[in-house]
Protein backbone atom coordinates (compact mmCIF):
# COMPACT_ATOMS: atom_id res chain seq x y z
CA UNK A 1 0.00 0.00 0.00
CA UNK A 2 3.07 2.26 0.90
CA UNK A 3 3.89 1.83 -2.68
CA UNK A 4 0.71 2.58 -4.66
CA UNK A 5 0.56 5.97 -2.14
CA UNK A 6 4.17 6.71 -3.38
CA UNK A 7 3.52 6.30 -7.07
CA UNK A 8 0.25 8.35 -6.54
CA UNK A 9 2.01 11.08 -4.63
CA UNK A 10 4.56 11.00 -7.76
CA UNK A 11 2.50 11.12 -10.33
CA UNK A 12 0.70 14.23 -9.05
CA UNK A 13 3.92 15.68 -9.29
CA UNK A 14 4.54 15.04 -12.73
CA UNK A 15 1.12 15.96 -14.16
CA UNK A 16 1.23 18.92 -12.32
CA UNK A 17 5.00 19.33 -13.39
CA UNK A 18 3.85 18.14 -17.59
CA UNK A 19 0.73 20.76 -17.05
CA UNK A 20 3.27 24.00 -15.77
CA UNK A 21 5.25 23.01 -18.72
CA UNK A 22 3.25 22.41 -21.70
CA UNK A 23 1.15 25.79 -20.57
CA UNK A 24 4.43 27.75 -20.69
CA UNK A 25 5.28 26.43 -24.29
CA UNK A 26 1.98 27.48 -25.14
CA UNK A 27 2.95 31.07 -23.77
CA UNK A 28 5.96 31.67 -25.33
CA UNK A 29 4.42 30.58 -28.49
CA UNK A 30 5.05 26.93 -29.42
CA UNK A 31 1.16 26.27 -30.08
CA UNK A 32 1.46 25.94 -33.41
CA UNK A 33 3.93 22.52 -33.27
CA UNK A 34 3.92 20.41 -30.15
CA UNK A 35 7.28 21.39 -29.12
CA UNK A 36 6.22 21.70 -25.25
CA UNK A 37 5.45 17.51 -25.65
CA UNK A 38 8.37 16.74 -27.16
CA UNK A 39 10.52 18.90 -24.65
CA UNK A 40 8.29 17.15 -22.14
CA UNK A 41 9.47 13.73 -23.24
CA UNK A 42 13.04 14.23 -24.02
CA UNK A 43 13.45 16.19 -20.18
CA UNK A 44 11.27 12.94 -19.44
CA UNK A 45 13.54 10.44 -21.17
CA UNK A 46 16.39 11.71 -19.66
CA UNK A 47 15.58 11.92 -16.08
CA UNK A 48 13.80 8.46 -16.48
CA UNK A 49 17.34 6.98 -17.87
CA UNK A 50 19.30 8.90 -15.40
CA UNK A 51 17.33 8.10 -12.23
CA UNK A 52 16.94 4.42 -13.50
CA UNK A 53 20.54 3.69 -13.93
CA UNK A 54 22.36 5.60 -11.49
CA UNK A 55 20.12 4.05 -8.79
CA UNK A 56 21.12 0.89 -9.60
CA UNK A 57 24.91 1.70 -9.59
CA UNK A 58 24.51 3.58 -5.95
CA UNK A 59 22.39 1.31 -3.43
CA UNK A 60 22.01 3.85 -1.29
CA UNK A 61 18.95 5.25 -2.73
CA UNK A 62 15.42 3.56 -1.26
CA UNK A 63 13.77 1.89 -3.49
CA UNK A 64 10.67 3.31 -2.82
CA UNK A 65 12.42 6.66 -3.43
CA UNK A 66 12.89 5.14 -7.21
CA UNK A 67 9.70 3.84 -7.54
CA UNK A 68 7.90 7.20 -6.79
CA UNK A 69 10.53 9.27 -9.01
CA UNK A 70 10.39 6.66 -12.42
CA UNK A 71 6.93 5.36 -12.18
CA UNK A 72 5.39 8.07 -10.18
CA UNK A 73 6.69 11.23 -11.04
CA UNK A 74 8.29 10.71 -14.32
CA UNK A 75 5.39 8.21 -15.26
CA UNK A 76 3.13 11.72 -15.08
CA UNK A 77 5.02 13.99 -16.56
CA UNK A 78 6.07 12.28 -20.14
CA UNK A 79 3.01 11.58 -22.05
CA UNK A 80 2.60 9.33 -25.41
CA UNK A 81 -0.98 10.05 -25.35
CA UNK A 82 -0.57 13.60 -25.92
CA UNK A 83 2.44 12.99 -28.67
CA UNK A 84 -0.25 10.23 -30.46
CA UNK A 85 -2.89 12.68 -30.41
CA UNK A 86 -1.15 15.56 -31.39
CA UNK A 87 0.15 13.73 -33.94
CA UNK A 88 -2.85 12.73 -35.67
CA UNK A 89 -4.09 16.07 -34.78
CA UNK A 90 -1.75 17.34 -37.18
CA UNK A 91 -2.45 15.08 -39.99
CA UNK A 92 -6.30 15.80 -39.94
CA UNK A 93 -5.58 19.47 -40.62
CA UNK A 94 -3.43 18.12 -43.47
CA UNK A 95 -0.06 18.88 -42.16
CA UNK A 96 1.26 15.41 -42.65
CA UNK A 97 4.52 16.81 -42.78
CA UNK A 98 4.71 18.35 -39.32
CA UNK A 99 3.55 14.97 -38.38
CA UNK A 100 6.01 13.05 -39.74
CA UNK A 101 8.48 15.83 -38.36
CA UNK A 102 6.90 15.82 -35.05
CA UNK A 103 7.64 11.75 -35.03
CA UNK A 104 11.35 12.15 -35.96
CA UNK A 105 12.36 14.47 -33.66
CA UNK A 106 10.69 13.00 -30.84
CA UNK A 107 11.85 9.40 -31.59
CA UNK A 108 15.55 10.66 -32.34
CA UNK A 109 15.67 13.86 -29.64
CA UNK A 110 13.89 11.25 -26.65
CA UNK A 111 16.41 8.62 -27.73
CA UNK A 112 19.22 10.54 -27.57
CA UNK A 113 18.17 12.42 -24.35
CA UNK A 114 17.64 9.00 -22.62
CA UNK A 115 20.97 7.67 -23.80
CA UNK A 116 22.78 11.12 -22.35
CA UNK A 117 20.96 10.25 -19.17
CA UNK A 118 21.83 6.74 -19.14
CA UNK A 119 26.09 7.63 -19.47
CA UNK A 120 25.41 10.28 -17.33
CA UNK A 121 23.93 8.30 -14.66
CA UNK A 122 26.68 5.86 -15.11
CA UNK A 123 29.32 8.01 -15.16
CA UNK A 124 28.23 10.12 -11.65
CA UNK A 125 27.83 6.31 -9.87
CA UNK A 126 31.03 4.65 -11.29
Amino acid sequence: MKEFLLVCLGGGIGTGARFAVGKWAVSIGWAAFPVGTILINAVGSFLLAFIAVASMREQRVPDALVLMLTTGVMGGFTTYSTFNFETLNLIQQGRASHAVLNIIITLVVCLGAGLAGMLLGQRISA
